[in-house]
């Protein structure tokens, strides 16, 4: 085993991401690719370091002494500019990967342009893949007298650097490269699944990360917000790019499995799937920002997805037709040791009733932009609205997928949000029902909560009906506008008494004790609540305060200490989808 092979997984917060709209690379403080999951965002990774340091896989490129960095994405992109600051010299590394001229390439390109800023710099690299979380051994081969490495059924090819490895049979390449001020070369790892290998000319690369450049500056350039934070809310909307899975326009809730919410381990999940609840508030931001390739294309995919019986609305789909969330646990340590690491996801199957508020929000959101459903949709909407006022009393498994049904209020408030998105959409002539059954239970529901889910000692609304629980997700239905008065007042107030740290929030009463950290977007869900309910002011104190806390390059995981340490997995879609919604908030209720 090699020194670098028993280096520890960098910390969650010191990687920054990349991405071609298939996959998503993230990319360490020392320059280091230790998450690469190929060809897409759901396969198997071929670089997994970052779960599995002996046997992973990375991908190496920084100098052989000692050195320190700085980083940063350049302006309007999702390309990073890193500067290796060493003891004779500096050198700059531009890593992307590269999209087309029509968009993404039919291949993975990851290019690392290295650049000599001053002195002289000897620098190691490798590309060492792994064994795809123990279910294949990478192995070498000579074709035509270029050397390529293969790992199940991923083809890996390196262009640009002489390789220096002394085992022609080594499943993996390796050199040391002497960089000198003015100099320019471009290391290029490029892969492909089940399918022949290109191995592209570097001066094309070159050319390519200029266009991924310019790809990247222009979507940016369509971007249309202006206010507050605006800074963090585009590269929060950049982030959210990284994970739209183009091929089918289907959002991942963030980049990795299995980076643990708690040191105790046992709370780790595969989160590349597509939720309906982060499809519905990306689709929101999306359409405010005047993104409508993106707003379209996700729209049908969610809208194909759960096209047939409504019984059957699930919480999550595969990105790909044939993605599979059958859970499956592989025998690797996991991220500093903490498992287990998991592919698939045990949620799929379970009720949770606010998903229907976040469809139904989906389309109308969608219809009041300008756009026009289709009628099938009108019809599937309407469908929903009618399954809403059969189900809404039901118990189940609420937004944080507990395995204990129980009526949980937020799942509650998502069907209220559910029937008035379908109110509004009769109004806009989008669709048509019965409108006067879906306003009686709406009501009823309404009354139902305010009976069942408020509890007079804590001055709250519960977790859920006829308990002493607190939960945070409730408050998302400030925005949704079920409750902006003293009661939604009164229960921000025990929300940050009861489940604060600071400024951020844990999820739920007991989340603390069972070695929980806060959960990212409870803190921005709390900033949106209390714009609605008047406290401008104190809303914004707070929004200033989390922007800070996103790591060097303005990303967030899925929770974070009071230390800033991050935790669960990265990036997130919704800490990020949290602070769009939160900026867009206070914006909009600024007197």
């Amino acid at each position: 085993m090699t020194a670098d092979r028993m280096e520890a997984a960098a910390a969650i917060e010191d990687h920054a991401a990349l991405g071609d709209g298939r996959t998503v690379a993230l990319i360490d403080r020392s320059g280091t690719v230790d998450w690469l999951p190929v060809p897409n965002l759901d396969s198997a990774p071929a670089f997994a370091a970052l779960l599995d340091p002996e046997r992973g896989g990375r991908i190496l490129l920084r100098p052989v002494t000692a050195f320190r960095t700085r980083r940063r994405y350049l302006p309007g992109t999702n390309v990073l500019e890193t500067t290796f600051i060493a003891e004779n010299g500096t050198v700059r590394v531009t890593d992307a990967l590269v999209t087309g001229v029509a968009g993404r390439l039919p291949w993975l390109e990851l290019a690392r342009r290295i650049e000599g800023v001053s002195g002289t710099v000897v620098m190691d690299w490798a590309v060492e893949p792994g064994t795809m979380l123990g279910g294949s051994s990478p192995w070498a081969e000579r074709v035509d007298g270029k050397r390529i490495l293969r790992v199940g059924k991923v083809n890996i090819g390196v262009t640009g650097l002489n390789d220096a490895e002394d085992d022609a049979d080594a499943p993996r390449f390796r050199g040391r490269i002497r960089v000198v001020e003015g100099s320019r070369r471009t290391l290029t790892i490029v892969a492909t699944d089940d399918e022949p290998l290109h191995l592209p000319d570097p001066g094309n690369v070159d050319i390519g990360i200029d266009r991924t450049i310019g790809n990247w500056e222009l979507w940016s350039r369509t971007f249309s917000y202006q206010g507050p934070w605006d800074d963090a809310v585009q590269r929060s909307a950049l982030a959210l790019k990284l994970l739209l899975y183009a091929p089918t326009g289907a959002i991942a809730a963030a980049a990795t499995t299995s980076l643990p919410e708690t040191d105790r381990g046992g709370k780790n999940w595969d989160y590349r799937f597509a939720w309906v609840r982060d499809t519905a508030y990306t689709l929101r931001a999306l359409a405010r920002f005047g993104l409508r390739e993106e707003t379209h294309a996700a729209i049908s995919w969610l809208l194909r997805a759960v096209k047939g019986d409504v019984s059957e609305l699930r919480v999550l789909y595969g990105l790909r037709e044939e993605s599979t969330a059958e859970p499956q646990t592989h025998d690797v340590p996991g991220w500093r040791g903490i498992g287990p690491v998991v592919t698939g996801n045990r949620a799929a199957g379970q009720l949770q009733l606010g998903v229907y508020g976040d469809l139904l929000s989906v389309a109308l959101a969608y219809a009041a932009a300008g756009n026009v459903l289709d009628v099938p949709t009108r019809r599937l909407v309407a469908d929903v609205a009618d399954r809403v006022c059969d189900i809404w009393h039901l118990p189940d498994s609420g937004m944080w997928e507990l395995s204990e049904l129980r009526h949980h209020t937020s799942s509650k408030m998502g069907c209220w949000q559910a029937l008035q998105a379908a109110l509004q959409l009769v109004e806009l002539g989008q669709i048509e029902g019965n409108p006067s059954r879906w306003r009686r239970e709406a009501d009823a529901i309404h009354t139902w909560v305010d009976e069942r889910c408020w509890s007079d000692r804590l001055g709250a609304y519960t977790m859920a009906a006829d308990e002493d629980e607190l939960d945070a997700s409730v408050l998302l239905h400030a925005p949704s506008g079920f409750d902006r008065g003293e009661r939604m007042r009164s229960t921000i107030v025990a929300l940050r008494r009861e489940l604060g740290d600071g400024p951020l929030l844990y999820r739920f009463t007991g989340a603390a004790a069972e070695g929980e950290r806060p959960f990212t977007a409870c803190s921005f869900w709390l900033a949106a609540a209390l714009a609605c309910v008047g406290e401008i002011d104190e809303a914004t104190t707070l929004m200033d305060d989390l922007v800070g806390r996103a790591n060097d390059v303005g990303l967030y995981a899925e929770m974070m200490d009071a230390d800033g340490a991050f935790w669960g997995n990265f990036p997130q879609a919704l800490s990020h989808l949290g602070l769009i919604d939160a900026a867009l908030t206070i914006a909009d209720l600024r007197p």
